[in-house]
Parts: structure tokens; sequence; C-alpha cells
């Protein structure tokens, strides 16, 4: 059975370490900041300039001027700071984030990302994923496992232009967790409860492996 988007969220938040600087994408990325453990020391960076974003605000705690780079309204930590996009590009590039977690559109077996545009529709701009891909330490992308008329979001090779080549490190998905090796395979490494591989396997293009994958847990 699929999980939800809030515990994948959750499944998402144990990527974290402590003392880890994270930026969080647009969609469910951002719920993360809602699960990070108590235990942890953990900074979320938005590429609009803060550094020390809180857990989603409440309806008394909303303030409009206070947003993320998808202009969803968050809270701010104590001891958070405010600076100019200029420079929120300048740690992004200066390889100063540990963990970049992403939405997606497709992602395959290369580990290559295409989350930005689809041809003929609209967007607003490529927005910080671009350069968040290619300078963040690691690269975890959270996504339905499939897309809303069923077509696998995981393919052999993506058929939408890409957001960066060679980047992604995992997925997490509503059906399992997927890290991608260096050699270009994709490993089963997690199930949703009640999900097999073989349902996996039939949600997904490309042939993957496995050996003794395990049930998500703390979610």
């Amino acid at each position: 059975m699929a999980i939800t988007r809030e515990q994948m969220a959750r499944r998402a938040s144990q990527e974290l370490k402590d003392g880890f600087y994270v930026n969080l994408g647009i969609g469910i990325p951002t719920m993360v900041a809602d699960f990070i453990p108590s235990h942890l020391e953990v900074i979320l960076q938005s590429e609009n300039g803060l550094l020390g974003i809180g857990p989603s605000p409440t309806p008394d705690e909303v303030d409009p001027d206070l947003i993320n780079a998808g202009k969803q309204t968050i809270t701010a930590i104590q001891g958070s700071c405010y600076f100019s996009s200029a420079d929120s590009f300048a740690m992004i590039r200066g390889g100063h984030i540990d963990l970049s977690i992403l939405g997606a559109m497709q992602v395959d077996v290369e580990g290559n990302l295409a989350n930005w545009m689809i041809p003929g529709k609209m967007v607003k701009g490529m927005g910080g994923a671009m350069d968040l891909v290619a300078a963040a330490k690691r690269v975890v992308v959270v996504m339905d496992h499939a897309s809303k008329s069923g077509e696998p979001k995981i393919l052999n090779q993506c058929s939408l232009p890409l957001t960066g080549k060679r980047c992604v490190n995992r997925i997490i998905t509503d059906l399992c967790v997927i890290d991608v090796s260096k050699e270009g395979h994709l490993e089963l490494v997690e199930l949703a409860p009640g999900v097999s591989r073989e349902e996996v396997q039939s949600k997904t293009e490309p042939k993957l492996l496995f050996s003794s994958p395990k049930i998500m847990s703390d979610i």
C-alpha cells in the first residue's frame, strides 16, 4: 500500500544528520521541515535568502513576508539570518549544502534528473535546482513513483529536459526507497509496508537490483 505525502516526508527526514546544512525543494520536500528529529541540529537554507527555516507556521504564526523559494509561508528558528539571493547562491555554488532534497518529474537509471519544465507548458523559471544538484554533496529525490495516469517516473532515460546529469543519489517514493549506484544501476533498498518487490518493478521502467530490501520504519 502506497504511503502518504506526510509519510514520504517523514522518511526523507531520516536522511538528515547532525550538523547538516540542507536545502528543501518545492512540494513534498518542504514538509521535511516538520519532521526534523529533536535530537538533531539541522540548518535549512532557502535560495531566496534565509538560513534557519523552522517548521510550518500555525495559523497564528503566518507572516506573508516570511516565505521560502516556493512562495510558501514559513517560520524562522532562533538565530536565523537573512541575506541576498546572490549570497544564497554563493553558499550553494561554494559547496556548503550537505544535502538537497528535491521533487522530480522524472529520474533515470543513471541518476539524471528532470524536474524543472515540461515543453509547451509555461514555467516561471528554472529556480535553484540546477545549482543545487550540481553543487550539493548529496541529492535525494522525493516523489510519487508513477504519474497520475500510472506511467513510470523512474525511467531508462529521461524524456524531459534535464535539470542535472548523474546527480541523484537516492529516490524516495510512495512505494519504496531506491539507491542510484555510480555504475548506473538502481538498487531497491526499502519497501513501503504492504508493497511487494513485484509491484515496484511493474511500475519502474529499468530493471531493479535487490537482495533483501527492508521495510520502511518510523514513518
